[in-house]
């Protein structure tokens, strides 16, 4: 006995795509961006320093001195030594008057003689000129204040979108064969 037996033949389905692939740009500018930098504010004060060197009294000690001063000196000393001219002379004229009446005359004018005559001996010592001390120095130190006003940058950024264009794919698609499936029973 025989069986029947089924025979199926399939035919595969046959697809021709056609294929656009997609398209995409995409630039990103750079940021626009302005910097600036104002400058600091700078600002300095000084007060000046201020010396004082008076050399007067050495300039006297060394014998340098201005007319007036040597003139006022000079008047000065005159007065001093007129003075003691008339106090010598009273007073030889006190002795002369005292001893006379004693037979002193004579030998009472060869003192006062003796007295004012001859080397008079000065006492000799050395002197620094000008002396120590002398010259007087004062000294006011000056000041400086400075004072500086920082200044921030001023930053103008602008950040630009990126340039972003899309052409999306197609795919489009056409049958060229069908599918089948054919079935047939055999005896």
């Amino acid at each position: 006995m025989r069986l029947p037996q089924i025979q199926i033949r399939t035919t595969d389905a046959k697809i021709d795509l056609d294929i656009f692939k997609p398209q995409q740009y995409i630039k990103q500018p750079s940021a626009t961006q302005h910097i600036e930098q104002p400058a600091a504010i700078l600002e300095i004060n000084t007060t000046r320093g201020v010396l004082k060197i008076d050399s007067s009294q050495a300039r006297r000690d060394l014998g340098l001195i201005g007319p007036i001063e040597s003139s006022t000196n000079y008047a000065e000393k005159g007065k001093q030594e007129a003075l003691k001219g008339m106090a010598r002379r009273a007073r030889e004229g006190r002795q002369m008057m005292e001893n006379a009446g004693k037979d002193q005359g004579r030998a009472t004018i060869q003192n006062i003689a003796k007295q004012n005559h001859g080397p008079h001996r000065v006492q000799f010592n050395i002197k620094f000129v000008p002396s120590v001390g002398s010259v007087k120095i004062e000294n006011t130190p000056g000041t400086t204040d400075i004072n500086i006003e920082r200044r921030e940058p001023i930053i103008d950024a602008k950040v630009n979108k990126p340039i972003h264009e899309y052409t999306p794919g197609k795919v489009t698609g056409t049958m060229v064969q069908r599918p089948d499936v054919d079935i047939n029973v055999i005896m």
